[in-house]
């Protein structure tokens, strides 16, 4: 790497938190212009470089260098001035305020006699936003925003701030696939103007469609730094985890029970048409289609969340209709959903609280909980689904992502669910805590539960699942034996 284009040098970055070495004498190198990945499992150091590099964190070992000078940063306004700028997973606009006030927060922008002028700020927003090709008025309230929208005004915030380096964490975990191509036009656009971004994500297909080059963190080291054009899926994950792909997900052979659920003929509005198909006890069968092909709708039509227009359901034999989830929860339905921050876990309340919530009514009488009993159904949870927490009184919203996954599905098999949807149950998880979820889908199995998944991620489609479903336009056109398919026969059908 030539050392006059090098933008960022880290150079023995060590961090050191009570009882844990987080990071272990890293060293980076970041061209001008480049897209790094960064990558690694939750805990293996990504939060702790990027919060030392953006001031969050003090240095106490090593050396942060930008374009070829040493800096300390003792607070992250100290970072932003050096033009390095972070945009986080959880987005942290000002909801009350327009798009040209979050852009120039903190700015007066035309003031004269102690008066902004918004006409002023209003062009200059659109300027900054007609560079990144986006069409978002200045003037809308930020509430009022897509997650797509609120995140290119986080990018055009960053623009105006004269940005060299910038940190994107997972920044597709909420988008849809028109949001996640736009979102590229926009970082190839970035790399063109000479903007140096480091991305985190958990998700292989980007790394190999954005990134020019890979470094992967394991328990606080660097342990590969790669060409994204010279390396391989397999050979990246067996990086981050110690592990060749393959052997992350070793499938069981579980023998199949009787069909637990029918669907015939199942239509809602113009998105879920005419679908059928069934499932047994001990099977997982995945369903895969791109934007817009309705399988997300049909999990919430199973759960009740959304009442079908057409059609039967049929649980162990006996058609039922769900006009609620609470029709779902009475036969035992159980619901991971796509969501999970939004509609899984309460982010306010506790583990505990979480988890017994599906199946309050069993843990006291009356209005009242008792501790003693929510304590040890919560304690088998965590045993069984290895839940790293501290307790269960403990916050959620303190947990990884992966942990609070496990707490979602800890709820439903707290209520003793027989058939569990699982809408993309990995989404936005290392691979790790990916294995994991998997895991526990099949040793349901192995207890006659039945699993249907919803995924995006076709290597686990594959790996994980007894029969796969290809839906489009709201329509199931194709089913698999998954041992009788490959990733191009079901991408090919999807799309065309």
């Amino acid at each position: 790497m030539s050392e006059n284009n090098v933008v960022l040098e880290m150079k023995s970055i060590t961090k050191n938190f009570p009882g844990v070495k987080a990071l272990d004498n890293i060293d980076i190198k970041v061209k001008k212009g480049e897209i790094l990945g960064l990558l690694g499992e939750n805990g293996a150091g990504k939060s702790t470089l990027i919060k030392i590099l953006s001031g969050a964190y003090s240095l106490e070992e090593g050396k942060i260098i930008i374009d070829g000078e040493e800096k300390v940063f003792k607070h992250p306004h100290e970072s932003i001035d050096e033009g390095i700028k972070v945009i986080y997973q959880e987005l942290t606009s000002f909801e009350p305020l327009t798009v040209a006030e979050n852009i120039f927060a903190g700015e007066t922008i035309g003031a004269k006699g102690g008066f902004i002028s918004w006409r002023k700020m209003g062009k200059k927003a659109r300027e900054i936003l007609d560079k990144l090709n986006s069409d978002i008025d200045p003037f809308k309230v930020m509430e009022k925003l897509t997650v797509a929208e609120k995140q290119m005004v986080e990018i055009a915030k960053a623009i105006h701030g004269d940005v060299k380096i910038l940190v994107m964490d997972e920044p597709t975990s909420a988008l849809d696939e028109q949001d996640v191509d736009n979102l590229y036009k926009t970082i190839r656009k970035l790399k063109e103007m000479g903007v140096t971004i480091i991305y985190i994500s958990h998700r292989m297909e980007e790394i190999f469609e954005i990134t020019d080059r890979v470094v992967v963190l394991r328990d606080g080291r660097k342990v590969g730094d790669k060409l994204t054009k010279e390396t391989s899926r397999d050979e990246l994950v067996s990086l981050i985890v110690g592990k060749k792909f393959s052997e992350q997900y070793p499938k069981k052979e579980i023998e199949k029970g009787k069909v637990i659920l029918e669907v015939k003929n199942v239509s809602y509005l113009n998105k879920v048409k005419d679908v059928s198909f069934y499932l047994k006890a001990g099977e997982i069968v995945a369903f895969f289609g791109l934007l817009g092909a309705g399988t997300h709708s049909l999990f919430s039509v199973l759960f009740g969340d959304k009442i079908a227009t057409s059609g039967q359901v049929f649980v162990e034999g006996k058609e039922i209709k769900l006009t609620h989830p609470n029709i779902a929860k009475k036969y035992n339905i159980g619901y991971v959903p796509l969501d999970r921050k939004e509609e899984g876990v309460a982010t306010e309340m506790t583990v505990g609280e979480n988890i017994t919530s599906a199946n309050i009514e069993n843990l006291g009488n009356g209005f009242m909980i008792d501790q003693k009993i929510e304590k040890k159904h919560c304690d088998k949870w965590f045993d069984k689904l290895s839940i790293k927490a501290p307790s269960h009184k403990t916050m959620v919203k303190s947990l990884s992502g992966g942990n609070q996954q496990k707490v979602v599905v800890a709820k439903w098999l707290e209520r003793e669910s027989k058939i569990l949807l699982m809408n993309e149950p990995t989404r936005g998880i290392d691979v790790g805590s990916k294995a994991e979820i998997y895991k526990i889908a099949e040793d349901l199995c192995e207890k006659g539960v039945g699993v249907l998944i919803v995924s995006s991620e076709l290597p686990e489609i594959l790996a994980i699942s007894d029969r796969v479903y290809v839906m489009k336009d709201g329509e199931i056109i194709g089913e698999f034996k998954t041992k009788e398919t490959n990733q191009e026969e079901l991408m090919h059908l999807a799309s065309t």
